[in-house]
C-alpha cells in the first residue's frame, strides 16, 4: 500500500489548514460588538436595549436580525429615543451586516470614515439626528440600495462625487441639512435606479438639469426650499412613474412645462412659492392628484373644470395668484375632501356646493376673490370645518344658523360682504371658536346672549352692520377676550359691568351706537387695556377718576352726553379731541381751554357750601394724619429711604453667595433705583468688596405697591398674579446654568413683597443699544455675536433642560449684556416649564409684547418653542435692520415682520433692509441672518426651524458670501395660511 499522497490530495490539506489559519468570525466577538454599542448609547425609555444580555443569543436581541448562519445582518433600531456617539469601530465588524438603521433618535457627535468599513450596507439610516461636521466619504459602500441622512444635523461641504459608484441606489435622502451651497448635483443624474429622491432644504443652487428626466424609475422627486431658479425643465415629463414632485419655495420661473399632463400617476404636486406664470391647464389632466398645491405664483387663466371632477382630490391651495373665472361646481364631491384655499385671486361665481359631502372638510378658505351668491346650506352641516373665512367678496343672503355653531371650528370670518339676518343662538355650541369677524355685512337683529357660551371667543369683530338691542350680560364671561369690536352699530341700553371681568381684554371699540348710561367705573380696572372707543353714544354722568390709571393707545369718549369734570390725569391738551361734544364737560386746568372751567354750584346755599368746606377740610387732616401714619409704618418697604429689615425675611439661594441678606435689604432706596417695569422696581446694588447685583423688588399685593382700593377682589387677583410670576421666575432661573442666561443669585421673599438678586449687566439691554436715543453704535460683528449668543441661551432653555423652558417674552429688552457686550436672556416672569405629562401646553392668557408674539396667537392659545422660535426671528430682524418691531413707517396694522416680507424681491430690495450704518462690505453676511429670521417667523410653526437648527444656522453664516433670499416671499405656512 502506498502512504503517498496525490497532488489534489496534497492541495486539499493545505487549502484546510490555511483556512483554519484565518482570523474567522465567532458569535461570540459580535455578541461583544453588540455590547459594545450597547454601552456606548444611553438606555432609552423604550427599553430597546434591556433584552440585550451577555448570556442569550444575539439573535433573539430587539432590533437584531440574523442570517442563516446566526451572525448579524440587520440592526433596526430607529425612533427608539437613543443617545450616545456611534461606536463605528465596533458596528463595521459585524462583517454581514447589510442594514443599519438608526434614525430618529437624538445621536450626536461626528461620524467618522469608519463607516467604509461597513462594506457589505445596502440600506443606511442616520436621519433625523443630532450630528455634527460634515459627512465622511463613503466611496467604498457600492452596495447601497438605500441612503437616508435627510435632517441629520450635517453641514459644510456634502461630496458629491462620492455618489458616483453608488450606481445600485434606490433610494437618496440628504435634505434638511445646513451644508453649504453647491449646484445641482450631476453625480445623481448617473444614478438610473433612483426611485426615490429627497434634496429639500440642502442648499442647492443653479437650474434643474433636463437630463433630470432620464431618472426615469423616480416616483418621489423633492427639491423645495433650496435656491433652484430659471424654468421647470420639460423633460420631467418623461418621468412618468413619478407619484410625488416637491418644488415649491425657489425661485423657478416660466410655465408649467409642456407634457406635464404625462404624469398620470402624480398624486402630490407643489410648486408654491416659485415665480411662475402662465394658466395651469396642464394639471386639468392629472386626474389622479390628491393634493395640488401652487400658492404664491403668478398664474393667470380659469382653474380647470376638470379639478371638479378628480376623485381623489382632497386639498387644493391656489391663493396668492392671478386666477380668474369660477370654481368648478362638482370641486371635492366625490373624495374626503380636506381643505381648500383659493384666496386672493380674481374668482367669480358662487361657492361649490358639495366639498363636505363626506363631512371631512376642515377648512374653507376664499378671502378676497369676487364670489357671489350665498354660502351653501350643506357647511351649516361640516362639524369637522375648522376654518371659514369668506371674507373680501360680494356673497350675500343669510348665513345658515348651522356656521354660527360649528362645534370645532377656529375661525369664523366673514367680513367685508353683503350678508344679512341674524347671528342666531347656535352660537352656543361654537366652544372652540378663537375668532368671529362678520364686520361690514348687514347683519341685524340682537346679540344673542349665547355668545357667553363661546368660551373660547379671542376676538369679536361686529362692526358696522345694524345689530340692535342691549349688550349680553354674559359678555363679561368670556374670560379669554381680547378684542370687542361693536362700532358702528344700532346697540342700545347700558354698557355691562360684566365686561370688566374680561382679564386679558386689550381692545373696547363701541363707537357710534346708540349706548346710555353711566360709563362702568370699573373698566380703570382692566390692566391689559390698550384701546377705548365709546365715542358717538349717549353715554352720561362724569367720566370715572379710575380712567386715569390706565395706558391707553387710543382714547375717545367724545361725543355723548357726560357732565362734570374732567379727571385731572385726563386734562391734558393730547385728550381734546378724545372728549369733544360733550357740552356739560368742565376742566379744572388751561390745557384744556375748549371746554369751561369748572365751579361751584350757584345753587347751593352759603350755608351748605361752608359745611361742605368744614367737612372737606376735616377729612383732609383726617386723611393727612392717617398718611402720616402709614408712611411712617411703610414707606421703607414702598422704596423708600429707611430699611427693609423691619419685614420678616426668608432667604433661598442658589449659587454660592459673597453677600449677606442686610446688604441687600439695605440697598433697596430710591437713589439705586435703576428701571422700572411691569413687573417691578429695578435696583442697582453695590457690595462693600465692589461686586455689582441687580435687584429687583415685586409687590406682591398690588403692581407698583398701591394700596386703598375699594374692593378686595382686584388686590387678591393682583397678589396671586404677581406670585405666581415670582414663582415661574425663581423656579426657571434657580436651576439654570448657562453663559447666556442671566445667573439668578438668590431669592429672598417677605409676606408683602420679593427680592430677585442677579448678577449686573452694566451695558443695559439690546433694545436701548438699537433703539434709544442714547443708543451706543453696535458693528456688525458684535450684533452676529449677540444673536449666536442669545440664540445659544435658548436653544439650552428648550433643549438643555431637564424638561424644556418656554420664555414666552422674548425680545430685545430682555436681552441683556455684559461688559464685553456678550448676551444673557433674561426676565422670565412669563416663562413656563413644559410638563412631560401635559401634552401640547396651553394658556388662557396672551403671554408676550407686540411686534414679537406669534400670529397663531390671533386664533389660538398653545404656546411651544416655537412661539419662541418666532420671538427670536423678529430680534433677528431687529439687529439686521436696526428698525423696532412696530413702527408707523411699516404701514397701518403691520410689523417688521410683513415690512420685511413685502422687501423681499430682488437682492437690490433685500439688501435695502440692512441698517444703514452697517458697511457695505458686510451686508450681504447681514442678509444672510436676515434670512434665518424669515425662516423664524413663518407663520405655520410646523415650519419653524427648532432653535438647536438656528443656533447651527447662524454658526455657519459666513460674512462674505451672500445667501440669496430664495424664500421670494414671507415663508408662510404651506396650508391654511388665512
Amino acid at each position: 500500500m502506498s502512504y503517498t499522497c496525490g497532488y489534489h490530495q496534497i492541495f486539499l490539506c493545505f487549502c484546510l489548514l490555511f483556512c483554519f489559519s484565518l482570523p474567522f468570525p465567532v458569535k461570540s466577538d459580535e455578541l461583544h460588538l453588540l455590547l459594545n454599542l450597547k454601552s456606548a448609547l444611553n438606555k432609552s425609555t423604550t427599553g430597546v436595549l434591556d433584552s440585550w444580555g451577555a448570556a442569550d443569543s444575539i439573535c433573539s436581541f430587539n432590533g437584531i436580525t440574523c442570517n442563516d448562519g446566526g451572525f448579524v445582518k440587520e440592526i433596526e433600531l430607529s425612533n427608539q429615543k437613543l443617545t450616545g456617539v456611534l461606536p463605528l469601530d465596533s458596528i463595521c465588524q459585524l462583517q454581514s451586516l447589510q442594514k443599519l438603521s438608526l434614525g430618529f433618535n437624538s445621536l450626536y457627535g461626528p461620524i467618522s470614515e469608519e463607516l467604509n468599513n461597513c462594506v457589505k450596507l445596502e440600506y443606511l439610516d442616520l436621519g433625523n439626528n443630532l450630528f455634527a461636521g460634515s459627512f465622511p466619504d463613503i466611496s467604498s459602500l457600492t452596495q447601497l440600495k438605500s441612503l437616508h441622512l435627510n435632517n441629520s444635523g450635517f453641514s459644510g461641504v456634502f461630496l458629491w462625487k462620492m455618489l458616483e459608484k453608488m450606481t445600485n441606489l434606490t433610494a437618496l435622502s440628504l435634505g434638511d441639512n445646513p451644508l453649504i451651497r453647491s449646484p445641482f448635483p450631476n453625480q445623481i443624474l448617473k444614478l438610473k435606479k433612483l426611485s426615490w429622491l429627497y434634496l429639500a432644504n440642502c442648499s442647492i443652487e443653479g437650474k434643474i438639469p433636463p437630463a433630470i428626466g432620464g431618472l426615469t424609475e423616480l416616483v418621489n422627486l423633492e427639491l423645495e426650499h433650496n435656491h433652484l431658479s430659471g424654468e421647470i425643465p420639460m423633460e420631467i415629463s418623461n418621468l412618468h412613474k413619478l407619484w410625488q414632485l416637491e418644488l415649491y419655495y425657489n425661485n423657478l420661473t416660466g410655465k408649467l412645462p409642456v407634457g406635464l399632463r404625462n404624469l398620470t400617476k402624480l398624486e402630490n404636486f407643489d410648486a408654491s412659492a416659485n415665480n411662475l406664470e402662465g394658466d395651469i391647464s396642464e394639471v386639468g389632466y392629472l386626474n389622479n392628484l390628491v393634493s395640488l398645491q401652487l400658492f404664491k405664483n403668478r398664474f393667470n387663466g380659469e382653474i380647470p373644470s376638470e379639478l371638479g371632477e378628480f376623485r381623489k382630490l382632497v386639498n387644493l391651495s391656489l391663493y396668492d395668484n392671478m386666477l380668474t373665472g369660477p370654481l368648478p361646481q362638482k370641486l371635492g364631491s366625490w373624495s374626503n375632501f380636506d381643505y381648500i384655499d383659493v384666496s386672493e385671486n380674481l374668482l367669480t361665481g358662487p361657492i361649490p356646493p358639495n366639498m363636505c359631502n363626506k363631512g371631512t372638510m376642515r377648512g374653507v378658505l376664499m378671502v378676497q376673490n369676487r364670489l357671489t351668491g350665498e354660502i351653501p346650506a350643506t357647511y351649516g352641516n361640516c362639524t369637522t370645518l375648522k376654518r371659514f373665512r369668506v371674507n373680501n367678496n360680494s356673497l350675500s343672503g343669510v348665513v345658515p344658523a348651522g356656521i354660527w355653531g360649528l362645534p370645532v371650528v377656529d375661525i369664523v370670518d366673514i367680513a367685508y360682504n353683503r350678508f344679512e339676518g341674524p347671528i342666531t343662538s347656535d352660537i352656543k355650541n361654537a366652544k372652540e371658536m378663537g375668532i368671529l369677524s362678520v364686520g361690514y355685512n348687514i347683519l341685524s337683529g340682537e346679540l344673542p346672549e349665547e355668545i357667553s357660551e363661546a368660551t373660547s371667543l379671542v376676538k369679536i369683530e361686529l362692526n358696522d352692520n345694524q345689530i340692535s338691542g342691549e349688550i349680553p350680560h354674559g359678555i363679561g364671561e368670556l374670560k379669554r377676550l381680547n378684542v370687542l369690536n361693536f362700532h358702528n352699530n344700532l346697540l342700545s341700553g347700558s354698557i355691562p359691568d360684566s365686561l370688566c371681568s374680561g382679564v386679558s381684554i386689550s381692545d373696547i371699540n363701541m363707537a357710534g351706537n346708540s349706548l346710555s348710561g353711566k360709563i362702568p367705573s370699573c373698566l380703570g380696572s382692566l390692566a391689559t387695556l390698550n384701546s377705548l372707543n365709546l365715542s358717538r353714544n349717549e353715554l352720561s354722568g362724569k367720566i370715572p377718576d379710575s380712567l386715569s390709571t390706565l395706558k391707553l393707545n387710543l382714547f375717545d369718549l367724545s361725543y355723548n352726553q357726560l357732565t362734570g369734570p374732567i379727571p385731572q390725569t385726563l386734562s391734558i391738551e393730547a385728550y381734546n379731541g378724545s372728549l369733544v361734544g360733550n357740552p356739560g364737560l368742565c376742566s379744572s386746568t388751561v390745557e384744556l381751554r375748549s371746554f369751561k372751567p369748572c365751579r361751584p354750584d350757584s345753587g347751593m346755599s352759603k350755608d351748605v357750601r361752608v359745611l361742605i368746606v368744614c367737612l372737606a377740610l376735616g377729612a383732609m387732616v383726617l386723611l393727612a394724619s392717617l398718611g402720616c401714619f402709614l408712611y411712617l409704618k411703610r414707606t421703607e418697604r414702598r422704596d423708600g429711604d429707611r430699611s427693609l429689615k423691619e419685614e420678616s425675611w426668608d432667604l433661598k439661594s442658589f449659587h454660592v453667595l459673597t453677600f449677606t441678606e442686610d446688604e441687600i435689604l439695605d440697598s433697596i432706596k430710591q437713589e439705586n433705583l435703576i428701571g422700572k417695569g411691569g413687573s417691578g422696581n429695578v435696583y442697582k446694588v453695590m457690595l462693600s468688596n465692589g461686586v455689582e447685583l441687580a435687584v429687583k423688588h415685586i409687590w406682591n399685593t398690588e403692581s407698583n405697591g398701591r394700596r386703598g382700593q375699594s374692593s378686595t377682589a382686584p388686590i387678591l387677583s393682583k397678589r396671586a398674579g404677581k406670585a405666581k410670576e415670582f414663582d415661574a421666575e425663581v423656579q426657571t432661573l434657580s436651576s439654570i446654568r448657562h453663559v447666556n442666561v442671566v445667573k439668578l443669585y438668590c431669592s429672598i421673599t417677605s409676606e408683602d413683597s420679593s427680592l430677585l438678586v442677579y448678577e449686573y449687566l452694566p451695558n443695559g439691554s439690546l433694545w436701548d443699544r438699537l433703539h434709544t436715543s442714547q443708543k451706543m453704535e453696535l458693528d456688525w460683528d458684535t450684533r452676529y455675536e449677540i444673536a449666536v449668543g442669545a440664540a445659544k441661551g435658548l436653544e439650552y432653555l428648550h433643549h438643555g433642560c431637564g424638561k424644556p423652558v418656554i420664555h414666552r417674552d422674548v425680545k430685545s429688552s430682555n436681552i441683556l449684556l455684559d461688559e464685553y457686550l456678550k448676551p444673557r436672556i433674561s426676565d422670565f416672569g412669563l416663562a413656563k416649564i413644559v410638563q412631560a405629562n401635559s401634552g401640547k401646553d396651553s394658556t388662557h392668557v396672551i403671554a408676550g409684547t407686540h411686534g414679537y408674539i406669534a400670529p397663531e396667537y390671533g386664533y389660538t392659545y398653545k404656546v411651544n418653542e416655537k412661539s419662541d422660535v418666532y420671538s427670536f426671528g423678529v430680534v433677528l430682524m431687529e439687529l439686521v435692520s436696526g428698525k423696532r418691531p412696530i413702527d408707523p413707517e411699516y404701514g397701518e396694522n403691520k410689523d417688521i415682520v410683513s415690512w420685511i416680507c413685502s422687501k423681499i424681491q430682488s437682492k437690490e430690495s433685500v439688501l435695502s433692509i440692512v441698517d444703514p450704518r452697517i458697511p457695505d462690505g458686510l451686508k450681504e453676511g447681514a442678509v444672510k441672518v436676515l434670512r434665518i429670521g424669515i425662516l423664524c417667523t413663518t407663520t405655520l410653526p410646523a415650519l419653524r426651524p427648532t432653535m438647536r437648527s438656528v443656533v447651527q444656522m447662524l454658526e455657519e453664516a459666513e460674512p462674505c458670501r451672500l445667501v440669496g433670499i430664495a424664500v421670494g416671499k414671507d415663508s408662510e405656512q404651506k396650508k391654511e395660511h388665512h
